[in-house]
């Protein structure tokens, strides 16, 4: 049985939260005195005493249940965007609401998918919130609470399970609040070195904290209309692709860096990851050089820049890759599907469940052969229990098959069918620039409004993993 005064204390719990993280912003509004300060004001002083008001009221101690876990973390995504949007819309900065959502949506999802058409037309505080929803949303708004509200610490483990991405979630330890400020730790960390990396390589303050946050959460919001290409230097280019590699890795790996254990290349799927970006960083340079004949130096910059970007799902940008051949293209449309690693703050369907397919169809193989042999999926050293294996497969059907029903939506929404197919990948799997009409050079300004609502559900889909969201359309799961 389901909850729901539990559901609706942890989510008034979360409007504290949000409240609580919109003071940080409104400070960057007061620094520059810009006439977003009272919106931002406004919305953190009203979130915060409904917030406050509705917990005191429906406070209670109760063991949260799988159920209740997943509608928490679904419900909390659609609450942060939908209170997150009120700055935008309230300023008249984004008129329509629908527009505040879609972009507020795509911040805390990390997709970077944007509706804005001069986005330094933005008021600082406005900017520092639109790159500071990509960082509360890469590491995850519900692990963050885990980590520093003690109320959600009972029943956190479902929480965990319903929003970390990946098959099977690391636990750095036994404890589930303990886990998520180790991760949030490193999170920090690594995100205080790279602003000061390029703070010192000639960007100001503000934009370096907010490519940053873009950057970490691999969401893509820059603060600038060029993107990074905006900078056209070199060292910033290649302290961002750093970057963005590591954010697309597993943090366990990097927590256990930091205590002296270097295990990357140790773990299968962070070496399957990192020979698909050399592999298709080598292509993709050859064939634009083929193609344009450019200075090698900058087609590779370039290309190493757009595959890392698109392959961990971060979306940034420093050339137009639709004016590249076709094969180019294609390749960096499947990277968008393969996304990072598990537990990273990437999004896609995550190296490690093709991984997991491909040794099982070789096992199947080798099944046909060997009809009585006993042949366990294995992943390195490790065996993959079969319910595991299950799950992965059926997450990638799951996927499959939403990518395939969207392109269709959208294409019904009078959309043609390469910018269908683009904005559906890059949505569902949280990139943000896709093909067509939302490649790089373009935005989702034009896409219709059903159209918007309904990437937004796909934002929030690839985000928590498909089947948060999708089990709560089942009919089962609301039965006693």
């Amino acid at each position: 049985m389901i909850n729901f005064r539990a559901i609706v204390n942890v989510l008034f719990a979360l409007m504290l939260f949000l409240g609580t993280s919109l003071l940080i912003p409104t400070g960057v509004a007061f620094i520059y005195q810009e006439n977003d300060l009272p919106y931002l004001l406004g919305c953190s002083i009203g979130i915060l005493l409904v917030g406050g008001i509705g917990y005191a009221l429906t406070r209670m101690q109760v063991e949260l249940r799988i159920k209740d876990g997943f509608v928490i973390v679904t419900s909390g995504w659609l609450l942060f965007a939908t209170l997150g949007a009120l700055p935008f819309y309230l300023s008249g900065y984004i008129p329509s609401y629908t527009d505040a959502f879609f972009e507020t949506m795509s911040g805390f999802t990390t997709t970077g998918a944007s509706i804005l058409t001069d986005i330094e037309a933005l008021p600082h505080g406005l900017l520092f919130w639109r790159s500071f929803t990509h960082w509360i949303g890469g590491m995850g708004i519900i692990l963050l609470s885990l980590a520093i509200l003690p109320l959600l610490g009972i029943g956190g483990m479902q929480l965990y399970k319903a929003e970390v991405p990946g098959p099977s979630p690391d636990k750095l330890s036994p404890r589930i609040r303990e886990t998520a400020k180790l991760l949030w730790g490193v999170y920090f960390l690594l995100s205080a070195i790279e602003t000061l990396l390029l703070w010192l390589a000639g960007m100001t303050f503000f934009d370096a904290v907010c490519h940053t946050f873009g950057t970490m959460a691999t969401g893509g919001f820059s603060t600038k209309n060029a993107s990074i290409g905006h900078y056209n230097d070199p060292l910033i280019d290649f302290i961002i692709i750093l970057f963005m590699i590591i954010a697309g890795a597993n943090f366990a790996l990097h927590y256990r860096a930091l205590r002296g254990r270097l295990d990357y290349f140790k773990d299968p799927e962070f070496k399957l990851y990192f020979a698909i970006i050399l592999l298709a960083v080598a292509f993709i340079g050859l064939d634009v050089l083929a193609v344009t004949g450019y200075d090698w130096l900058l087609t590779l910059r370039q290309s190493a820049f757009q595959v890392v970007s698109i392959l961990t799902t971060t979306g940034y940008g420093t050339a137009d890759y639709e004016s590249w051949g076709a094969s180019s293209q294609l390749l960096l449309l499947i990277l968008m599907f393969l996304g990072g690693c598990a537990g990273s703050t990437g999004g896609g369907i995550k190296i490690i469940r093709p991984l997991v397919l491909f040794k099982f169809g070789q096992a199947e193989l080798k099944r046909l052969v060997h009809p009585q042999a006993v042949l366990p999926v294995r992943v390195g050293k490790k065996a993959i229990p079969k319910e595991i294996v299950t799950n992965i497969a059926g997450f990638f059907l799951f996927y499959v098959g939403l990518f395939v029903v969207g392109t269709l939506v959208m294409s019904a929404m009078g959309l043609d069918l390469i910018t269908a197919i683009g904005s559906v990948a890059a949505t569902i799997g949280n990139i943000g620039p896709g093909l067509g009409d939302v490649g790089p050079t373009d935005n989702y300004a034009a896409i219709p409004v059903l159209g918007k609502w309904f990437l937004s559900f796909l934002m929030l889909a690839g985000r928590l993993e498909i089947y948060t969201v999708i089990i709560l359309f089942s009919r089962s799961f609301w039965q006693k």
